[in-house]
């Protein structure tokens, strides 16, 4: 018995009460905090948080770990998760500003703004302490990485950990996670929605994600002035982002690859991939659209999608790899991080790309040769990028700024360093040779490993006064705030959005989840839906949106702390 007491309590001789004490508390926490995170009311669950609800329960009855250890783990578990969240979303990240994702950000960040503004006035109106607030309103709008930004700053600037930031955040993350999904749900009633029309206008990429999603389109060739003329002639009249994949002639009815030498006449049929917005502008200049079953006309033709696992094809173009005139095949579109990209001859590729590749059995066989597609390739973990990344991002968390205003310099901190390092790392590090992919198994395993000794440790530190907090020290109230906070912004920015920018209902559904970084509102968005709408509109504003729940988060503890 003398043993296990000390393994649950520490070893009184030893530093932080032994290895084995720190372990062993360490590991029940998370494994209780996932075995409870499988619980689901409604189809909703808590998730990992629940990691950080078993925290407090240990904490409270004693259960710890030496506050030095605690401290270490929990950075160092963030710098994971933030980390690899970067790695994630840096290929699209600057891409999702461009024409269309423009507006979808520019309403996330209103979401982002609106709630900050709410906890400001709240604040200075009911007199609750900062850092209790910006706990309140990283839990009302379930954004973890915001509560370990605000915990660092906070850190840095009275050289002590605040155990309310915590509290506040776990009071209010159950119902923001709750309310968010109800603000979608009225935000249906309210505007009144045709979810059958809805539907059919998010399916063909009408709305916002015009510009954000690709759609093939069967056009009969028309137009009597790009007769006799070469594909390669054609994109310097079109200015637009297309690729024609296959065409069937008018004379002999044959179909076959395209290339740049290829003739038009009119009375072809050409399959052209591009983005929706580009759609209707490309076939009024070649001619009409028609349905073509372009698998049955010429069954030697295959599609077939190909991982880019080469390290050398890392940052260069589709014109350099020359498949088209080196095989006789075609690449079509890119896939990359779930999203399909046009594959005009400038995109550069990235390791993890996944092309979609039109020829003969043979030409398929040679261009995969070419490109890879060694899984086992993939597999094996790029270490270097990754260390050199959160070396890089550490150096720049640590660098002072000064903003006009705010009486302490600002730092990116521990949260925000590592996390502009690996999207700037995996958006340009192609350019420089340098391979920043992982596979999304090996990006999760980091991530969720990260999030949980985080979410650990906070509880753990939170929980000795957690219980007489809420009971005698208003933590209830927490709860209201917590609502106003996650409910009243995102009604506000839903009705504009529909009404001012005319977002389709799942678009804007999407966007509204992204804002709050809520993966239980993605589910349960994508679920109402058979189109892609709600997962494109929430990977659009994601990147934007971190990045702003962190750096508010730390603003505010440093300009109102």
């Amino acid at each position: 018995m003398e043993v296990l007491r000390n393994l649950f309590e520490g070893y009184p001789n030893l530093w932080g009460g032994g290895v084995a004490h720190s372990v062993l508390i360490l590991s029940l926490t998370i494994a209780f905090g996932i075995i409870l995170a499988k619980i689901k009311v409604r189809g909703v669950s808590l998730g990992v948080t629940w990691i950080l609800f078993v925290g407090i329960v240990f904490g409270h009855f004693n259960m710890n770990l030496d506050e030095h250890l605690l401290h270490f783990l929990k950075e160092f578990g963030l710098i994971l998760f933030v980390y690899s969240i970067g790695l994630q979303v840096g290929p699209g990240f600057f891409s999702a500003f461009k024409k269309g994702g423009f507006t979808l950000n520019m309403l996330a960040m209103l979401v982002v703004v609106l709630g900050v503004t709410i906890t400001i006035i709240l604040h200075f109106t009911t007199g609750t302490p900062i850092t209790t607030m910006v706990g309140i309103l990283s839990g009302a709008v379930t954004n973890t990485p915001g509560l370990g930004a605000a915990q660092q700053a906070n850190s840095d600037l009275n050289g002590i950990d605040a155990p309310e930031i915590a509290l506040g955040y776990a009071v209010s993350y159950p119902l923001g996670v709750v309310g968010i999904i109800l603000s979608l749900l009225a935000l249906k009633y309210l505007l009144r929605i045709n979810t059958a029309q809805e539907e059919k206008d998010a399916e063909v990429g009408l709305g916002h994600l015009q510009e954000l999603t690709v759609r093939p389109i069967s056009i009969e060739v028309r137009n009597e002035s790009v007769d006799g003329i070469k594909i390669k002639e054609l994109r310097p009249l079109l200015n637009r982002k297309f690729v024609i994949s296959r065409i069937k002639h008018r004379e002999g009815g044959e179909t076959e690859l395209v290339n740049s030498e290829t003739t038009l006449h009119v009375g072809d049929i050409i399959l052209v991939i591009s983005t929706p917005i580009d759609v209707e502008a490309i076939t009024v200049f070649f001619g009409k659209e028609i349905k073509m079953e372009w698998e049955q006309l010429n069954k030697e033709l295959i599609s077939r999608r190909i991982l880019i696992t080469k390290p050398e094809l890392n940052g260069k173009t589709l014109s350099q790899l020359k498949i088209r005139n080196n095989f006789g095949a075609n690449i079509t579109r890119v896939n990359r991080s779930g999203v399909d990209l046009v594959a005009s001859p400038q995109l550069q590729l990235q390791m993890g790309d996944r092309v979609t590749i039109v020829g003969s059995e043979l030409a398929v066989a040679h261009a995969e040769k070419v490109l890879g597609n060694s899984m086992k390739r993939l597999n094996h973990p790029n270490l270097i990028p990754i260390f050199i990344g959160i070396a890089l991002g550490c150096i720049l968390g640590s660098l002072p700024f000064a903003f006009p205003g705010i009486p302490q310099p600002v730092k990116l901190g521990l949260a925000g360093g590592p996390l502009i390092v690996s999207i700037l790392i995996s958006r340009f590090g192609p350019k420089y040779k340098l391979i920043t992919y992982t596979t999304m198994s090996a990006n999760l395993m980091l991530r969720e490993i990260g999030i949980s000794i985080f979410l650990a440790c906070v509880g753990l530190g939170a929980g000795e006064g957690f219980v007489d907090t809420v009971i005698h020290g208003g933590g209830y109230v927490w709860v209201g705030y917590g609502v106003i906070i996650t409910i009243l912004p995102l009604l506000i920015t839903g009705l504009i959005g529909r009404y001012y920018c005319k977002l389709n209902y799942f678009t804007l559904i999407g966007v509204l989840a992204g804002s709050t970084t809520n993966p239980p509102a993605l589910a349960y968005s994508n679920d109402l839906t058979s189109c892609d709408a709600p997962a494109v509109g929430y990977a659009t504003v994601y990147p934007l949106t971190m990045f702003l729940r962190v750096l508010t988060a730390q603003i505010l503890i440093l300009s109102l702390g």
